[in-house]
C-alpha cells in the first residue's frame, strides 16, 4: 500500500493517544502528500502537523479534549465563566504561528478525536480562527476526502519554503553550506538560504526517540545507515542530526567520527556556525579519537612515512616470498587487511574468512603470508615505528588489558563510513552506552576504494531493515554526474558493489567537464596554474578552488609552485592546516568528503599506467581498476560547478565519451 510520506516516520515521544490516532490515519492518505510533525520541544506551542501536496498545505492541531472536559466548559462556576477553556491551547498556538507567515494565509484546523461535532460546536467560541473539527471525519475515506476540500489554493515555491522553514527550522541550510549557485530565477530574498529536501529531513529525523533504557536483547544497539550519492548531504545530515539530538538530549554524550583529516576541519567549522558556538559535539577523526585516548604512560610510536613503508614491504617481499605469486602490493593489502579485523595469532589468520580478497590462498600460503607479515611487524618494531593500522590495535589490547579505560557515548555519528574498518566499528560498539546506545552511518558504497573488502555484515553491523536512501544529488550539476556514472559505468560494467542509483532529471545543467591532454607532468602544473590565474582575474575567490592529485607525493610540490605564483600561503593542505581562502590542494585518497565549485583533477595518467603493469595478476589488475574507478568518480563528484581534468600523454578510451568537450590543445601551442 503506498502511503504519504510522513516526517518523521514514527510519533514523537511523549505524543497523546488522539495525536498518534490522527498521525496514523494521516499515513495513509495518497503518496502524493508529505506530512511533517512539529518539534514542540524546540519550537513550542502550534500546530502539531504541516500537509503539503504538491503546491498546496494545511495546517492542523491536534486536541486531547474529552466529553467529559466538554461537559465541564459549558458549565458557568459561581461567576458566570467557564471553568474549562477546551481547544483554547491550540487555537492560540495556530494563531502564534499563522503571525509568523506573514502575508500567507494558510487554511487551519484543530482536531478533537474525542468528541462528536455537535460537542465540539457547542463549546468553540465565536472568535476562533481555526476549523475545529470532530470525529466524525476520522476514517481513511471521510479524511482523505475532508483533507482535500481544506487545502490552501495554490502556493508559489517561495511561500511554500517560507511555512516550511517557520514550521520547522530545523532544515533551514545556509547558502555557505553548499557549493552549488543558486539559479538565476530565484530572487534576491531567497538567496540567503536553502532548505532541506523532504528525503533528506526524513533521513534527519529517523529515530528521534532514542532509548532511555535497554533495548531488548535481540537488539544490541539502535543502529541506522543512511545510504546515499555522492553531494546528496550526507555529511549536512551528520551537523543537522548531531545539532537537533544534541538541543533535544542535552545531557547526552554524542560524537562525530569520520576517516579524514581535511573533512574533520570542515565538519567542525560548519557545526560551529550551525550551532553558534556549542561546544557539546566532540569532533575526530578516528584516529585523532584514538590518539586523544592513548594511555599517557605508553610510548606514542612515529607513524612510518607512505614511501618507508613500500619500501619496507618491498624488502620483505624480496626476502619472502619473490618466488610467489602474491606481488609487493598484494602483501601490503593482505597487512591492511589483517590489522583491520580482530585477527592477533597465525590461528587466527588461517581460519579467518577472506571472501571478497580478490585472490584466494591455500594454508601453506598463508602460512608464508603470515611469516612475512610478522617479519614486516618485527622491522617496524625494531625501527621504533607503527602503521596506522597498528593504532587501533594497540588501542583495543590496551582497553582489553585494563590499561585504559575509554569513555561511554550515547550517540555516535559516522561520516564516510564506508571507510571504517571491522576493528573500528568494534571499538565503536564498546563505547556507546551499553543496550541503548545508537549508532548512525552515512555512507556512499560507490566510493569505498580503500581495499577493505567487506560488508556491513562483515564489519559486524546488521543493517537489513535499517537503510534509508538518498539518490538525489545537490552538489554537481547534471553534465559532471552524467561524466563520473558514463566513466564509473564503462570502466567497471560488471561492477556488483552496491550502489545508489542517481536521480538526474531534477539537476541544473552546467558547463562540460573539460579533459586536457598535455605532454608533460611539468606542463601539467604549468596549465593549472594559468587556468588558476584565468580565474583569479574574474573575480573567483581562492576558497573555490580544490586540486586533487593523484599522488600524494606531488602535493608539497604543487603547493609550492601555487605559492610561488600567487603569493604565500594561497594554497595549502586541507589535511594539514583549517583552510580560510585559500586554494586547497590534496591527494586523491583525502579528498572524499571535500567539495568545491571548481575542481581541477591532475595525475590521472599515473593511475592509468599503474594499471597497465605487466607484473599485475589478472586479480590484481581487476581490483586495481576497480579501486581508481572508484577514486576517480568520487573526485569528479567534489565539484559543484566546474571540472577540470588534466591528463599527460595520450588519452585512454574511457576519457573520451561524446558526453563532454575534449580540449585538445597541448601545452606547447
Amino acid at each position: 500500500m503506498v502511503m504519504a510520506q510522513l516526517i518523521p516516520v514514527t510519533p514523537l515521544q511523549g505524543s497523546s493517544a488522539e495525536l498518534i490516532r490522527l498521525f496514523n490515519l494521516l499515513k495513509r492518505l495518497p503518496d502524493s502528500f508529505v506530512i511533517t510533525q512539529r518539534l514542540p520541544a524546540l519550537h513550542g506551542p502550534g500546530p502539531d502537523f504541516l500537509l503539503i501536496q504538491g503546491d498546496r498545505a494545511l495546517l492542523l492541531a491536534v486536541s486531547a479534549a474529552t466529553p467529559q472536559a466538554a461537559q465541564r466548559a459549558q458549565q458557568p462556576d459561581l461567576f458566570g465563566v467557564a471553568t474549562t477553556a477546551v481547544g483554547a491551547a491550540e487555537e492560540a498556538g495556530i494563531a502564534l504561528f499563522s503571525g509568523t507567515l506573514a502575508d500567507i494565509k494558510l487554511p487551519t484546523a484543530v482536531f478533537f478525536p474525542n468528541l462528536s461535532a455537535k460537542q465540539v460546536q457547542a463549546v468553540r467560541p465565536a472568535a476562533a480562527q481555526a476549523d475545529w473539527v470532530g470525529k466524525e471525519p476520522l476514517t481513511p475515506e471521510r479524511l482523505a476526502e475532508w483533507v482535500d476540500g481544506r487545502l490552501s489554493p495554490p502556493l508559489t515555491s517561495a511561500q511554500l519554503n517560507r511555512a516550511r522553514e517557520q514550521f520547522t527550522p530545523e532544515v533551514v541550510v545556509p547558502a555557505v553550506f553548499t557549493v552549488r549557485q543558486p539559479t538565476a530565477r530565484h530572487t534576491e530574498a531567497e538567496l540567503a538560504h536553502y532548505l532541506l529536501d523532504y528525503d533528506q529531513e526524513q533521513a534527519l529525523k529517523l529515530d528521534l526517540d532514542l532509548p532511555q533504557f535497554g533495548q531488548s536483547a535481540a537488539q544490541d544497539l539502535q543502529l541506522r545507515l543512511i545510504n546515499g550519492v555522492a553531494g546528496s548531504g550526507k555529511s549536512l545530515i551528520v551537523l543537522y542530526r548531531a545539532y537537533l539530538l544534541r538541543r533535544l538530549f542535552p545531557h547526552k554524550r554524542i560524537l562525530i567520527l569520520t576517516h579524514n583529516r581535511a573533512l574533520i576541519y570542515d565538519l567542525r567549522r560548519r557545526y560551529q556556525r550551525l550551532s553558534g558556538g556549542d561546544q557539546g559535539v566532540a569532533l575526530h577523526t578516528f584516529m585523532g579519537w584514538c590518539r586523544r585516548h592513548w594511555p599517557p604512560e605508553k610510548p606514542w610510536r612515529k607513524l612510518i612515512s607512505y614511501q618507508g613503508r613500500l619500501e619496507l614491504a618491498t624488502q620483505i617481499w624480496h626476502e619472502r616470498l619473490r618466488d610467489t605469486a602474491v606481488s609487493e602490493q598484494m602483501l601490503l593489502d593482505e597487512i591492511d587487511w589483517y590489522k583491520d579485523r580482530l585477527l592477533f595469532s597465525e590461528a587466527d589468520y588461517l581460519t579467518a574468512d577472506r571472501s571478497g580478497r580478490g585472490f584466494a590462498l591455500g594454508e601453506t600460503m598463508r602460512q608464508r603470508l603470515f611469516a612475512a607479515m610478522n617479519a614486516y611487524h618485527d622491522a617496524l618494531q625494531r625501527r621504533q615505528l607503527m602503521d596506522w593500522g597498528d593504532v587501533p590495535r594497540q588501542l583495543w589490547r590496551y582497553w582489553h588489558e585494563g590499561e585504559v579505560g575509554l569513555p561511554r557515548y550515547d550517540i555516535i555519528l559516522v561520516d564516510e563510513a564506508q571507510f571504517f574498518a571491522p576493528l573500528w566499528f568494534e571499538i565503536i560498539k564498546r563505547i556507546l552506552t551499553p543496550d541503548s546506545g545508537h549508532l548512525f552511518l552515512v555512507a556512499d558504497a560507490s566510493q569505498g576504494f580503500l581495499k577493505r573488502g567487506q560488508s556491513w555484515l562483515a564489519s559486524g553491523l546488521e543493517v537489513r531493515g535499517r537503510v534509508h536512501r538518498l539518490t538525489k544529488s545537490y552538489r554537481t550539476t547534471r553534465e559532471i554526474f552524467d561524466f563520473a556514472t558514463l566513466l564509473y559505468r564503462t570502466r567497471l560494467p560488471q561492477d556488483e558493489a552496491e550502489i545508489v542509483a542517481p536521480e538526474i532529471w531534477h539537476m541544473p545543467h552546467g558547463v562540460l567537464p573539460v579533459v586536457i591532454p598535455l605532454t608533460s607532468a611539468q606542463d601539467e602544473v604549468t596549465r593549472v596554474i594559468n587556468e588558476i590565474r584565468q580565474l583569479a582575474q574574474s573575480g573567483v575567490p581562492w576558497r573555490d578552488m580544490l586540486l586533487i592529485h593523484a599522488s600524494r607525493e606531488e602535493v608539497s610540490s604543487i603547493i609550492a609552485r601555487l605559492n610561488g605564483a600567487f603569493g604565500l600561503e594561497v594554497a595549502i593542505n586541507p589535511a594539514k592546516t583549517d583552510p580560510q581562502n585559500q586554494i586547497r590542494v590534496c591527494s586523491l585518497n583525502a579528498a572524499t568528503g571535500l567539495e568545491s565549485p571548481i575542481v581541477f583533477l591532475m595525475g590521472v595518467h599515473d593511475l592509468y599506467e599503474r594499471e597497465q603493469s605487466i607484473r599485475l595478476s589478472d586479480e590484481e589488475r581487476l581490483e586495481l581498476i576497480r579501486d581508481n574507478t572508484r577514486k576517480l568518480y568520487m573526485a569528479c563528484t567534489r565539484a559543484g560547478q566546474r571540472l577540470v581534468i588534466t591528463y599527460v600523454g595520450p588519452l585512454p578510451a574511457s576519457l573520451q565519451p561524446a558526453s563532454f568537450a575534449v580540449v585538445m590543445q597541448r601545452a606547447a601551442a
